[in-house]
Parts: structure tokens; C-alpha cells; sequence
């Protein structure tokens, strides 16, 4: 019930352009719906979540306030680039597009009624020579946006040709090169392994169904079950705070290898608990700092991989991050 009024709220603030919350997530405003509409969709119906943010109409008095929720998404369209922007009138960015995609599905939209091959075009056009991708035209590398771009083709693959437009062969060479002599990955070859960046790498080689190529699993494992510090939480990278995002980065990883046992479940989930603030609901990254909805988001996601939400709510994928439910209407595994 707290995590649904810290929702709610934050949705008021999000439309709010004079609003902290309206003024800093502006330029990600794609992902912050990503994330808002999916942590509010593993809590509740599907409509009843249309019926709180208006995702696809939504209540009288929001909708003559603003579009609803999949109406806004379209208008993020980017038709030069043939990719969606993180708000209005923002240059098309793989990340904003697969966040795009993701609440699309989620709210059953007929991905027909998109301009399908130019998405496509604009995934293609941003894999390199070596296998990788650029987010955008202006050319970052990172093993971030292999996971995106295999993740909207393989959104789009009921619609489109799937991954025909790309070379995966390649694309798997690459993020198996970036796995490192500790077991983990980077965000390009040679980096340091951070387990944001595994979550992307391993993620990517599950929807090719290429996760025989990760060398030495166990190693993996390992490294990420030592990830846990005495609090219960889990850290990225060696040395670092625990945050509740990780809770997600990194069991998400534990289960797609079949490792979810070799951290303790329960310390994890105590330390997730500590970190809601007992007033507004919201998750902060740790216990005693501010709640925000990314840390929302992947609190619950993590209590969703731990089996620790009740059975009523819906449950989430560890490989698309999207509820259990809408990955096998879309007919992926």
C-alpha cells in the first residue's frame, strides 16, 4: 500500500513542470515512465494502473491536464532518427527507445501502428564494425546499448524481422569480449566489471540465446554473490555503499544462470525493507536517503526475483524487466 500512495503522488509531480521532480527527470522523462508504470504494474491490475496514471485514457480530470500515458509516448517519436527521445522533441537515443517499447507492450498497444522499419533502421544503423553499438548518432559505445538493441528487436520480432537486420554472430562476439579475468563484464572491452554492465551483457547473450558463450559461470556467480556486504545489500563493483538498485542488477543476473541461492535471500530483502521510507512509500538507494522511483523500481523488482512480494502480484522477467505475464503474451522466452 505505501509503495502504491508513493506512485500516485509521484505521478502529480512528474506532470508538474514547476515541480523538483518535473525539473530534473526532464531529459529521461521516457525512462521515469518506464519505470513508474512497470513498479505500479507488478503491484496492481493492468487497469488498474491505467486507471491511476491514465495510460491509455485515464481518469476526465487527468486527461484535460495531459495526454494519456501511451499518447505521450507516441509524441516522443523521433521521425529524423527513426528512434524515440527521452521527452518531446528530444533526438532519438536507444535507451529511450526500448524504455518507448516497454511501456507499449505493457499497455498492449498494437506495435503495427508504429513506423516499425524505421526503428529497425535506426538499431541497425548504430552497430559497429566490431559487433557493438552506439546509443545514438553521436556515437558512445557501451555494452548498455547491445542489451537495447536485442532487447527492441526482440520486442519488435512479432512484427518485424527480428534480428535479420543486424549481425548478432558479431554482436555476441563483442559482449563476450568484454568479460573480464574476475568473471564479470564492462561497459566496452577492458573495462572495469560492473554489475550494472553484467546485467546488460548477460541479458543481451540470454535473448540471443547465446549464454554458453560466458566463460567460466560459476566465476560469475561468485563474483556477484560477493556483492553482498555485511548489511544484506548488495554493491556494483568491490569497495562500494550497497544500493537497493543493485538488488536488481544483480539477481536478475543470479537467475537468469541459475545462481539465485548463493547470496542470502532474506538479509537482502531486510535491506530493502529498511530502505522504504515509512511516511510516502518510496525505496531509497539506502536506508535513511531519499526515495525516488528508480530505486522504487528495482526495489520491487528485487523483492519480485526473491520471491518476496505476495502472491497476488504479478511477477517479473529477469530478462526483459517487464511483468512475467506481458514477456509470454509477447511470445518471448
Amino acid at each position: 500500500e505505501r509503495h502504491l500512495h508513493y506512485i500516485k503522488c509521484l505521478a502529480n509531480k512528474l506532470d508538474s513542470p514547476s515541480s523538483y521532480e518535473g525539473a530534473v527527470t526532464e531529459h529521461l522523462r521516457m525512462s521515469g515512465i518506464y519505470w513508474t508504470y512497470t513498479a505500479l504494474s507488478l503491484l496492481v491490475s493492468p487497469s488498474e494502473a491505467d486507471k491511476i496514471l491514465g495510460v491509455k485514457s485515464g481518469p476526465e480530470e487527468v486527461t484535460k491536464q495531459r495526454p494519456s500515458i501511451v499518447d505521450w509516448v507516441l509524441l516522443c517519436y523521433d521521425k529524423e532518427s527513426g528512434g524515440f527521445g527521452g521527452n518531446i522533441g528530444h533526438d532519438g537515443h536507444l535507451l529511450y527507445t526500448l524504455s518507448a517499447l516497454q511501456i507499449l507492450v505493457i499497455a498492449e498497444y498494437d506495435l503495427n501502428k508504429l513506423n516499425v522499419e524505421n526503428i529497425v533502421d535506426f538499431v541497425s544503423s548504430l552497430q559497429q564494425d566490431d559487433g557493438s553499438f552506439a546509443g545514438d548518432e553521436f556515437g558512445e559505445i557501451d555494452t548498455r546499448f547491445s542489451y537495447c538493441s536485442l532487447s527492441i528487436l526482440s520486442l519488435l520480432s512479432s512484427v518485424s524481422g527480428g534480428f535479420e537486420c543486424i549481425d548478432l554472430g558479431k554482436a555476441v562476439e563483442y559482449i563476450a569480449s568484454c568479460q573480464n579475468l574476475d568473471g564479470g563484464f564492462g561497459s566496452m572491452k577492458g573495462a572495469e566489471s560492473h554489475a550494472g554492465q553484467v546485467f546488460c551483457c548477460v541479458g543481451a547473450l540470454s535473448i540471443a540465446k547465446s549464454l554458453d558463450v560466458i566463460r567460466h559461470p560459476d566465476l560469475l556467480g561468485w563474483w556477484l554473490a560477493e556483492r553482498q556486504v555485511d548489511s544484506g545489500g548488495l554493491n556494483g563493483r568491490p569497495e562500494k555503499q550497497a544500493d537497493v538498485c543493485y538488488s536488481w542488477w544483480i539477481l536478475s543476473v543470479l537467475s537468469i544462470i541459475g545462481r539465485l541461492d548463493w547470496i542470502s535471500k532474506d538479509k537482502l530483502a531486510g535491506f530493502i525493507a529498511k530502505a522504504q521510507d515509512p511516511d510516502d512509500g518510496g525505496i531509497a538507494d539506502r536506508p535513511d536517503d531519499m526515495p525516488d522511483i528508480f530505486h522504487t523500481f528495482f526495489g520491487i523488482s528485487g523483492l519480485s526475483l526473491l520471491g518476496k512480494l505476495p502472491k497476488s502480484y504479478r511477477t517479473i522477467d529477469p530478462v526483459y524487466a517487464l511483468p512475467l505475464d506481458v514477456v509470454l503474451r509477447c511470445g518471448l522466452s
